[in-house]
């Protein structure tokens, strides 16, 4: 099957580039909006919606020479979790051997595991994010993998929550962990062997990708694996189930959402057989879609009062967008593209591994062939279809969004910026000179990267800092 190997990774306005807000002068830094969040609390920031509003990003960087950048930290073993910050902190994840931990990128469909089964093990590391130097390390657990992982895949795939106070890492079969800001353990959970490898071929183990969501002093995880996945909730203070509800679903890798409109609350999950939305108070199942690629990976945005859903793979690459007053069954009948609570629908436009990104009335998608498409949030009309890269460059990181630009990693660390905007305008190509398959993360400016080896601070500096 076309890119099966690539699925294993995780993985509101803004004013158009060249407005008359922002300074063209790169040494000139534009005051930080009343409203901007320093804070990127979990897998691509505040309700997985990748975008960074309030402050001056740069558009080009030189690893080699220093050009803006602001810091590059080397980090033990391999992980492809993305960073997450609150306040000064920065949090990522990482599973270290001893042995071989290589990456074997690009597009290519072998189903096979990596041969690295021994000892590791699973840490979670706290830096400072104005310099990058460790504040804590700690060992989560130790010993060797109860699943195997892919050669495009890590062991510490899943992206850290925060809300400040307590900072949660989920190692899949290995284990959630709760510590505290300071590096103290508060509680832990062993869920057995969660494994998400390929529904069809189960013998075929890829690693474990869903990261958790932190919600008004609720964890929530999205677990769907090959029995038995669910949707759960638990109190943070101490790890307590408050609620789980069953899902009828193969394996995914998706991140849930929280909504909040009208005045209700619900946890939206996408899926194959179950995309759904659920009471965040009890669990208790609000709609369901069905149909869509068979190995989902793209974490459901919110926006317009709509829930995006995509995925691609099989037949099927469709994108939804679900109104978040529905109720029930919503699925489509054979061939319609709306229904009273589906708003639009692309048959053959969703990606295949990265959450899109809206801003305004445009959402963004870029899939793994490297195509950057533009679409009307509100209608489903396509503004655009781009390919970034004639190269045959893969891509596996999610595109994230700020000042005026979106910014799509390729998996061999080549970093295509381009505007904001209904038109298509590459801005800038630049390099990470290391492979990039994580999501990067934003804070006040600064862009972070989670490189093969390291993290990578990125900033426009003044002119006469450079």
């Amino acid at each position: 099957m076309k890119h099966l190997a690539a699925l294993l990774i995780l993985f509101v306005g803004m004013p158009a580039r060249g407005a008359e807000a922002r300074a063209s002068d790169p040494a000139v830094r534009l005051p930080p909006a009343p409203n901007a969040e320093t804070n990127w609390p979990s897998y691509r920031g505040t309700r997985g919606g990748g975008l960074a509003e309030g402050f001056s990003t740069p558009e080009r960087w030189n690893i080699t020479n220093g050009e803006n950048i602001r810091w590059k930290t080397p980090l033990p073993g391999l992980g492809l979790s993305s960073p997450c910050i609150w306040g000064n902190r920065l949090y990522v994840t990482t599973a270290v051997a001893a042995g071989d931990q290589s990456l074997k990128i690009g597009l290519y469909g072998d189903i096979g595991a990596a041969a690295d089964a021994g000892e590791q093990q699973w840490r979670v590391l706290c830096l400072d994010k104005e310099s990058g130097k460790l504040i804590w390390d700690r060992t989560a657990s130790s010993g060797r993998p109860k699943i195997k992982r892919h050669t495009k895949s890590s062991h510490a795939n899943a992206t850290v929550a925060t809300d400040g106070r307590h900072v949660v890492a989920h190692f899949g079969s290995e284990g959630l962990y709760c510590y505290d800001a300071g590096g103290a353990l508060l509680w832990k959970k062993n869920f057995g062997v969660l494994d998400s490898g390929y529904f069809a071929v189960p013998s075929a183990q890829w690693g474990y990708g869903s990261s958790p969501v932190i919600h008004e002093g609720k964890l929530i995880l999205q677990c769907d694996v090959q029995t038995n996945s669910f949707v759960a909730a638990y109190d943070l203070r101490d790890g307590r189930e408050l609620w789980r509800t069953a899902r009828a679903e193969v394996p995914t890798w998706c991140t849930p959402t929280v909504a909040e409109w009208n005045g209700r609350t619900q946890i939206i999950c996408n899926g194959y057989h179950v995309h759904a939305g659920y009471d965040f108070g009890s669990g208790r199942e609000l709609w369901r879609l069905g149909g869509g690629g068979d190995i989902p990976v793209p974490t459901p945005v919110i926006g317009q009062g709509l829930a995006y859903l995509c995925s691609a793979h099989g037949r099927l690459s469709p994108l939804y967008a679900v109104r978040l007053s529905a109720e029930g069954d919503i699925t489509l009948r054979e061939n319609a593209l709306t229904n009273a609570h589906i708003a639009w629908s692309v048959p053959r436009g969703g990606s295949y591994l990265q959450t899109p990104v809206l801003v305004g009335d445009e959402l963004y998608l870029c899939n793994d062939l490297g195509l950057l498409s533009c679409y009307n949030a509100r209608t489903g009309e396509r503004h655009y279809q781009e390919r970034l890269s004639t190269g045959g460059n893969s891509f596996t990181a999610s595109p994230i969004a700020a000042d005026g630009k979106i910014y799509c990693t390729a998996e061999n660390g080549r970093v295509y910026v381009a505007a904001l905007g209904q038109r298509f305008e590459l801005l800038a190509k630049n390099e990470l000179a290391e492979i990039c398959l994580a999501t990067p993360a934003i804070s006040a400016g600064t862009i972070y990267f989670r490189t093969q080896g390291h993290l990578i601070a990125i900033t426009e500096k003044p002119a006469a800092a450079r």
